[in-house]
């Protein structure tokens, strides 16, 4: 069996404030960040990882967070070393960055260029002032736009702005608004995705009233044909691109390839030279990543083959185009007539398309992604 590309992705902890939609494993940072002792940690961790390379070079590298920007250049110049040395990277790499619209941050750009990081994901979600207090956001519009520019200035032709919808008590005219503006910053990919309520957040203890259905729906509709007008091409549920602009990292997910995930919290997912599928995670609090009399690695478990096809449609069905059939067989080592009866009655419902070929689910498939992934359950 073939194995699958291979990606990394590096997570660090910490944001100048928590927001209060946010249920990503990160921390407000205190005075200090300790980057020297965080970089060390992740050093090691990726050390911990080494024997899932199997020889295979990074084709992309995430930063992500939290807010990977509020560390320093020579602190990310070290992880990219390790990485590196340790792995190796394919000749076109494709390692992004996430930063936030800063003024501080928005200085650092031209020296993350100079390390070879090559892609930049700043976190706008508004550019309006009502809808950025609302979702605890402590950049303004206007430092959005900044941002956006200085990115171009410092040598980046490709960045992503990160755009939400269905904001508290967001009308139609306000969503397309601000879609109108990060339009305007010319960036070669937009991840355009409606808030949601999740568990373990404030919004979650205080929930904010939210459009009602309708107006979502009319949003998610308008928005897609503003952005199709203006050359972004939907590729995913919530990511559209200018022509070859795709993400590649997140590419790699879709279409399960392998990961190294290092930092605290961070996931991974390997496949071993005889096909078997495994999945690990790290340890999430930070203080607890950095205590060297703990393990970084917090759980880890092989994927059995009756999970694999759920696994596996769970990624690739997000896809608009889908992935060719072959693809399933190459990544799962299973044969694909292991699908059929669950495919022909996904087929039968409409929410999935009737293609030998390939593995797409249909415009009411991708709306109901949920109902159609009950069908590949083990």
């Amino acid at each position: 069996m073939e194995l699958p590309p291979l990606a990394a992705y590096v997570h660090i902890p910490w944001c100048v404030r928590k927001c209060p939609y946010c249920d990503f494993n990160s921390h407000a940072a205190g005075p200090e960040l300790p980057e020297d002792a965080y970089v060390a940690a992740l050093i090691d961790d990726l050390a911990c990882e080494s024997e899932h390379v199997q020889g295979r070079p990074l084709s992309s590298i995430f930063f992500g967070g939290g807010t990977p920007s509020l560390f320093s250049a020579a602190a990310l110049g070290r992880i990219l070393q390790a990485l590196e040395r340790r792995v190796g990277f394919v000749d076109d790499i494709e390692i992004t960055l996430e930063a936030n619209p800063g003024t501080f941050e928005q200085a650092k750009f031209r020296d993350y260029r100079q390390l070879g990081i090559n892609r930049l994901s700043i976190g706008v979600q508004s550019f309006q002032a009502s809808k950025l207090k609302a979702l605890g956001r402590i950049h303004d519009g206007d430092e959005a736009i900044r941002a956006a520019d200085m990115a171009r200035a410092a040598g980046f032709d490709n960045f992503n702005l990160d755009l939400m919808h269905g904001l508290p008590g967001q009308t139609l005219d306000e969503a397309l608004q601000d879609l109108r503006t990060a339009i305007a910053q010319q960036p070669t990919h937009l991840s355009w995705y409606q808030l949601t309520v999740e568990p373990n957040t404030e919004f979650w203890t205080r929930p904010p009233t939210l459009p009602e259905d309708e107006t979502l729906w009319d949003i998610q509709e308008a928005g897609q044909a503003l952005l199709a007008s203006h050359g972004y091409r939907q590729y995913e549920t919530s990511a559209y691109a200018q022509p070859d602009r795709q993400a590649r990292h997140n590419l790699n997910y879709w279409t399960f390839g392998d990961f190294l995930g290092i930092g605290a919290g961070a996931h991974g997912k390997w496949t071993t030279p005889a096909g078997q599928v495994h999945r690990n995670w790290k340890t999430r609090g930070p203080q607890d990543y950095l205590n060297p009399d703990k393990p970084f690695r917090a759980g880890e478990r092989a994927l059995e083959a009756s999970e694999l096809p759920f696994e596996f449609l769970m990624n690739v069905l997000r896809l608009t185009d889908g992935v060719p059939a072959t693809l399933f067989t190459q990544r799962t080592g299973l044969p694909l007539a292991v699908l059929n009866d669950a495919r022909h009655e996904a087929e039968a419902r409409g929410l999935l398309e009737c293609d030998p070929q390939r593995l797409v689910a249909t415009r009411k498939g991708q709306l109901f992604l949920n109902d159609l992934l009950q069908f590949f359950l083990p």
